[in-house]
């Protein structure tokens, strides 16, 4: 199998930048909601502020810069040229981990954890938890190539992360992921076990056994009762991302209005996020034409990830496996879901704080966990 990795710098052109502000100085703004709040979506004061300072004070170029100060590759994987990010450690014998972003993250979620992970010594850890990081852009996401025809779903990628550290010369690595890169994480470890040593998910997929329907405990209620809510007021999202992402495409595409409040309302309410770092999401989102490709992974897998989110589905994962869940996070499963489909579970750690973007909201929480987790498995 021949792998062939072309060196890749981000610059984008001056005349897309403009592009945008000047869309956004045209946009063609909606009367308020009836209500008040959130409860019919992003409120339109919010909004406007968040566009005004888009188009007026956000600085791109600082965020292209934490990616360039990364050495970035792309390489041609099963047709696909797929981006990624490939930081060495100058620790011999540092472990390889190979990073997943979900909707609506990217590479640049991630970036922040390169430094602490490859020079442990330099973050207050040590020498021994130095790792090499492999950050990929998801098909369809980012710098990477949009499919051009159906099947590009989690178990593909999965098998094209396997193919890209095979061919990075790994032979032993991690794996770890939130959001789609629990999914692309957890099938990697089903996939390429005599490679994986082990797997770190935010938060492991898995729900109550069918079976025993009536055997939860309080907090595995009100874990589904959250879950419950949130499939029934913020998942809207999902269905039409699922079933008519080409539809939606045409908006998230010409309007960058309205791609910042499809994007932004769920990094304003699923974490705790500053302007800047929502804003690196959608402008990432925004230059590279990616909202209606990236939408285009539900309809592939989203059927399957709610299987294992239901319970319903628990084929399980060999590997060892850590988990680490976050105080806003959802969905929020027990352990002992988890060691339904994770029979290998070796850590579980709950905090008190972060939500859905631990690499953004918490890094040290995160830094830690990958830590501790891989720490007797190199």
């Amino acid at each position: 199998m021949s792998f062939e990795a072309q060196p890749y710098r981000v610059r984008v052109p001056d005349a897309d930048l403009e592009d945008l502000r000047s869309r956004l100085a045209r946009t063609r703004w909606p009367e308020p909601a009836p209500v008040s709040g959130w409860d019919q979506g992003v409120p339109l004061p919010l909004l406007r502020d968040l566009c005004r300072y888009w188009a007026d004070e956000y600085d791109w170029r600082a965020a292209e810069a934490r990616l360039n100060a990364v050495p970035q590759y792309r390489a041609t994987i099963g047709g696909l040229p797929i981006h990624f990010l490939h930081a060495r450690s100058a620790v011999p014998g540092a472990l390889p981990l190979v990073l997943t972003h979900g909707w609506p993250g990217s590479v640049l979620e991630l970036v922040g954890l390169v430094a602490p992970l490859t020079d442990p010594l330099a973050h207050g850890g040590a020498a021994e938890d130095a790792f090499d990081v492999v950050i990929p852009s998801l098909p369809g996401y980012g710098f990477s190539g949009k499919p051009t025809a159906p099947g590009w779903g989690v178990e593909r990628i999965a098998a094209a992360w396997a193919e890209l550290m095979a061919g990075l010369g790994y032979a032993r690595y991690g794996a770890a992921g939130s959001d789609w890169g629990t999914s692309v994480s957890s099938l990697l470890g089903a996939q390429d076990t005599g490679h994986v040593v082990g797997l770190h998910l935010v938060p492991p997929l898995a729900g109550p056994d069918p079976a025993a329907p009536d055997d939860l405990t309080a907090a595995e209620r009100d874990a589904l009762d959250r879950l419950r809510e949130r499939g029934r007021s913020a998942s809207a999202y999902s269905e039409v991302h699922r079933t008519a992402p080409q539809t939606v495409g045409y908006a998230l595409t010409d309007s960058p209005a309205g791609l910042c409040a499809w994007l932004g309302e769920k990094l304003l309410t699923w974490g705790e996020l500053s302007r800047d770092q929502v804003l690196d999401q959608v402008t990432l989102y925004w230059l590279t034409g990616t909202a209606t490709s990236a939408a285009r992974l539900y309809a592939e897998s989203i059927d399957r990830v709610a299987g294992w989110i239901g319970g319903v589905d628990a084929e399980p994962v060999p590997v060892p496996v850590g988990a680490s869940i976050f105080a806003a996070e959802v969905p929020r499963p027990s352990r002992r879901w988890a060691a339904r489909r994770y029979p290998d579970l070796r850590h579980w750690a709950e905090h008190d704080r972060g939500g859905h973007f631990p690499a953004l909201e918490v890094p040290d929480l995160l830094v830690a966990d990958l830590r501790t987790f891989f720490r007797p498995l190199r």
